[in-house]
């Protein structure tokens, strides 16, 4: 037996080899797969926002930025969509933000474990795929008819809040579960209470996670178009929001309404408006990723 041993480890060795190199061809095609993929993914994506950029760029000057829509391409603007758009995302932003955040606290911080938590766990968790057009319908329901609200920005906003709620919910209790076990602890072991602990240790700590999923939120409910088609947000608004029972247009609405029009003008007049929605995406990212950075180099200090 103790001879056959150093045979059978050989023939083990020998017949392991071809799979090694098996292995070795296998990792090296799905390297080379998932670069192409990458390169492709980039490739398209620069293409697209050279097309973009390049058409509407001829296009974007003060005049644009501060001049209505009209049915002459020379003379159509983008001032009453950018207004809604900013109007109605600090809307949605101020609606969803608290009530996510505190929904949040609750699931994570007080409610015990029982078959009602995980149910509510796993409808906000599917909530968060559900089609945005079912908001809208929701939004046309209850907000348009049945609380009298109408056609207005609030509704819209209430709509796009419910949109963005579980994208809310679900990042700030990922952002709540990163903290340290040990800062509650401490902070309830010196005599604190558990309020006092949440508010002072705890959410300072879940900053950055909490901004992170309002950073997602933000980017997901300024592209959405179905919401607000649905409940009837205007594709031609000549004058800006005064209120916010006002009716209105947004960004996306904008563009779809010249991308619908044959002229070619039109078509550049949305390539232009599509600069203007990346510009606004970017700049309120921007803003969320400096406050983010800023709560984290605080809390580290």
């Amino acid at each position: 037996m103790a001879a056959e041993q150093p045979t059978t480890a050989a023939g083990r060795a020998h017949l392991f080899r071809p799979n090694q190199v098996l292995r070795g061809s296998l990792g090296g095609i799905f390297i080379v797969l998932g670069l192409a993929s990458i390169v492709l993914a980039l490739g398209m994506l620069v293409y697209l926002v050279l097309d973009v950029v390049l058409r509407g760029a001829p296009w974007l000057d003060w005049q644009f930025l501060t001049s209505f829509d009209s049915r002459f391409p020379a003379r159509a603007g983008i001032l009453a969509a950018l207004a809604g758009t900013g109007l109605m995302m600090a809307m949605t932003l101020a609606l969803a933000l608290p009530i996510g955040v505190m929904a949040a606290i609750y699931l994570e911080e007080y409610a015990r474990e029982s078959w009602l938590k995980s149910f509510i766990q796993i409808n906000i968790s599917n909530l968060a795929g559900v089609p945005s057009i079912i908001y809208g319908l929701l939004g046309l329901t209850i907000f348009v008819r049945q609380l009298g609200l109408g056609r207005s920005i609030l509704a819209g906003a209430m709509t796009m809040a419910l949109l963005v709620l579980p994208v809310i919910v679900v990042a700030t209790q990922e952002a709540l579960r990163a903290v340290p076990s040990s800062i509650r602890d401490a902070s309830l072991a010196l005599g604190a209470t558990k309020s006092q602990t949440i508010w002072h240790h705890v959410l300072p700590q879940a900053v950055p996670g909490i901004l992170t999923g309002n950073i997602l939120a933000a980017s997901r409910a300024i592209g959405e178009t179905a919401p607000l088609v649905t409940i009837g947000a205007l594709t031609f608004v000549p004058f800006t929001p005064q209120s916010i029972m006002d009716r209105f247009t947004v960004l996306p609405i904008q563009i779809f309404n010249w991308t619908s029009k044959p002229q070619a003008e039109f078509h550049d007049l949305a390539a232009a408006g599509i600069v203007v929605l990346l510009a606004v995406l970017l700049t309120m990212n921007s803003i969320a990723i400096v406050l983010r950075q800023r709560a984290g180099g605080g809390r580290r200090r």
